[in-house]
């Protein structure tokens, strides 16, 4: 691997400690490596056409301290369940998301980056299931749109677009005062487990926020490592958010502030984390990576 560019004259080396709390808590955790990589794929890879050579990978994981043997197995694991396809130019292999793996990253993008809170339409909708045979699959697929269920048989959302296979459903439109609303939506989805992990979140990278605020310059390799993590961490919250209304949320709500912090930190490394992309990212033939114009728009549109 490359050594590490120097940080520039007018700024302050990034602290160990900025970066040290979110990789210990990478070490504490279960293996996660094979979603790392999906992270890296969808949030740095896709952009600059979607192939890489492993060796621009292990280059990466070797930064974030996690060993070879342990990337060489989560790669080889995710081509065999059909998330990565693998090509080789003579003795280096190439991988780019399969299908399903860009399918499942492009849903997520809209929860991942969006800027702000959507617009709440003024009202909920209900969705009453019948006792027929297509329940379960109606349930299901509900649930996987992100639904929420106050009671049994019955799911609520804002607005959203209902699933085809909810089609025949009775819907019901439901306005209230703000009190009942956030009460209904607080009976809905597990938000509090979920503002219990935008709070974690928060403290992580707040270390990273105070010592960029203090003028700390990371090298560029570790604003590559910073922007992964902080998308890896964020994405493993943001897709278990309904991503709600604020008329429907806690006034003190917590992924408010995780969304800045989040949104702060992307765009203030996202430019030296590019820069390392330039310089080791290749394709088949050897030429770099052209950067992709679409992540210039994330956290703004």
């Amino acid at each position: 691997m490359s050594p590490p560019r120097p940080a520039p004259a007018n700024g302050r080396k990034l602290p160990r400690a900025a970066l040290g709390q979110i990789l210990d808590q990478l070490r504490h955790e279960p293996s996660r490596t094979w979603s790392i990589i999906v992270t890296i794929y969808g949030d740095a890879i896709v952009p600059r056409g979607g192939s890489v050579w492993l060796g621009t990978l292990l280059q990466i994981f070797q930064a974030l301290d996690i060993a070879e043997g342990v990337v060489r197995t989560a790669m080889s694991r995710l081509a065999a369940d059909g998330w990565l396809e693998r090509h080789k130019v003579g003795r280096n292999s190439f991988y780019r998301l399969a299908p399903k793996g860009r399918t499942t990253f492009a849903q997520a993008t809209r929860h991942i980056y969006a800027a702000q809170l959507p617009a709440f339409p003024g009202h909920v909708d209900l969705v009453l299931l019948a006792n027929g045979p297509d329940r379960d699959a109606v349930r299901a697929a509900l649930d996987t749109a992100g639904w929420g269920s106050p009671a049994a048989g019955v799911f609520v959302a804002p607005g959203w677009p209902l699933p085809d296979a909810a089609a025949g459903e009775l819907g019901l439109k439901v306005t209230g005062e703000p009190a009942a609303l956030r009460d209904l939506a607080a009976r809905s989805w597990p938000l509090d487990a979920t503002a219990e992990a935008y709070h974690r979140f928060i403290e992580t990278f707040e270390p990273l926020r105070a010592a960029l605020d203090r003028e700390a310059v990371p090298t560029d390799i570790e604003a590559l490592v910073a922007r992964v993590l902080l998308i890896h961490e964020y994405r493993r919250i943001v897709l278990r958010d309904p991503v709600l209304p604020a008329a429907l949320l806690p006034a003190d709500w917590p992924g408010t502030a995780a969304r800045t912090l989040c949104a702060g930190l992307y765009r203030d490394l996202l430019e030296p984390s590019e820069r390392w992309l330039d310089a080791h990212a290749v394709d088949e033939s050897g030429a770099p990576l052209r950067r992709g114009k679409d992540v210039l728009r994330r956290f703004r549109d």
